[in-house]
């Protein structure tokens, strides 16, 4: 269901609004907003979600929080993140918003750019800071959604960025561990030409190749094998 907020209301629209508004904020809004607008509030996440640029620049200049979250947690800055809308992820950045803020999942802004393969949106995150050793509800980290994504670009800027290749994560896998198990060849190719052990094992004592082969990706066991 699409969620339209019009800036102009009157009469029992104008509390249908306000009460719209604070169900997609409350109880997260952002503290440093306003009590008498929040529909600025909920008109910036749903511009982010939505992927408006010119409603989120707009209601930004407005005065909408840039730490606004709505039920999930979710900044506006995630929500452009997950869909890799770099011009978004800009604009709220330059309006102060926290690069780190997570989700009630624990998702950051880097893990959502990641898992959504969004290379050039995971470049500016860690240029603005975004810390790459936070992990999730489910334990992981950016890069093992980078990799088990299979996104050779995202998980050259996060190994750029100065992530040990080898680092072991939940059940000692490694982020080849996690693209060889997905199957996923271009960030396996990518994590062995930066050096990556394939000889490693996880806690069942398994190597990528293993895994890979296990998980019946033979041809990526085989070039890990091959190289």
């Amino acid at each position: 269901m699409t969620i339209r907020v019009r800036q102009r209301w009157s009469g029992a629209g104008a509390l249908r609004a306000a009460l719209l508004a604070l169900a997609l904020t409350a109880p997260f809004g952002a503290r440093a907003q306003a009590p008498s607008n929040p529909t600025l509030n909920a008109q910036l996440l749903v511009g982010a979600r939505q992927g408006d640029v010119a409603q989120v620049e707009r209601v930004l200049a407005a005065g909408a929080a840039p730490s606004s979250r709505n039920r999930l947690g979710k900044t506006a800055l995630l929500l452009a993140a997950e869909k890799g809308n770099l011009a978004i992820v800009e604009a709220m950045l330059k309006r102060g918003a926290d690069v780190d803020q997570a989700s009630l999942e624990g998702v950051t802004p880097l893990m959502a750019a990641s898992y959504a393969g969004a290379a050039p949106v995971v470049k500016r995150l860690l240029a603005a800071g975004a810390k790459t050793d936070v992990r999730d509800r489910m334990n992981k980290p950016a890069i093992v959604y980078a990799a088990g994504q299979g996104s050779a670009g995202a998980v050259d800027a996060l190994l750029a960025s100065g992530i040990d290749v080898d680092a072991a994560y939940e059940h000692g896998l490694t982020a080849l561990m996690w693209a060889a198990g997905q199957g996923q060849t271009d960030a396996v190719r990518l994590l062995l030409a930066r050096g990556a052990q394939r000889d490693l094992r996880d806690d069942r004592g398994l190597t990528a190749a293993e895994i890979a082969r296990q998980a019946g990706h033979g041809a990526v066991a085989e070039a890990i094998g091959a190289q």
